[in-house]
């Protein structure tokens, strides 16, 4: 059994938003819906949306060109919220996949889960000022497709 699969688990049953969501009905597959109010979603737009704004403080202020930054308490506690999201986008990949749903957010959210821990690394792994702005950049770009692409209205299949 892969640690994704395991991870996952673990998280729908620690957490109630998962558990709730993953009991809603299946949706007919024609049907266009939003899924940004469920709790589980919900909880991940307020989530990549904090973690955007301290980014976009980094950025704006850059702190994280200070000697020592990547080592210290906020970015270590960053990077844990960071793969916590991830963790999370990955159960709400596995909520749609649960659900049947076919359309680009259940991948979507799969691919997000898998960028963000290496969107994090490449900030850390930065070797100068220039890259790293180009990394928190970047990262900051994603965590704010988190946040578009659930809260985004569905459209029908043409």
């Amino acid at each position: 059994m892969s640690c994704g699969i395991i991870l996952a688990a673990v998280l729908m049953l620690s957490d109630p938003a998962v558990a709730e969501a993953a009991a809603l009905p299946p949706v007919a597959a024609d049907a266009p819906v939003s899924v940004a109010q469920e709790p589980l979603f919900a909880d991940l737009v307020e989530r990549s949306g904090a973690l955007k704004s301290i980014v976009d403080g980094w950025i704006a202020s850059g702190a994280a060109d200070a000697e020592g930054f990547m080592a210290g308490d906020v970015f270590t506690g960053f990077k844990s919220q960071a793969a916590d999201l991830a963790a999370r986008d990955l159960q709400g990949h596995l909520v749609l996949k649960e659900r049947g749903t076919d359309n680009d957010l259940k991948c979507i959210l799969r691919g997000i889960s898998e960028d963000m821990p290496k969107k994090v690394a490449a900030v850390e792994a930065a070797p100068n000022a220039a890259e790293r702005k180009v990394a928190l950049e970047e990262l900051a770009y994603l965590l704010n497709d988190n946040v578009e692409v659930i809260t985004s209205p569905p459209h029908p299949a043409v």
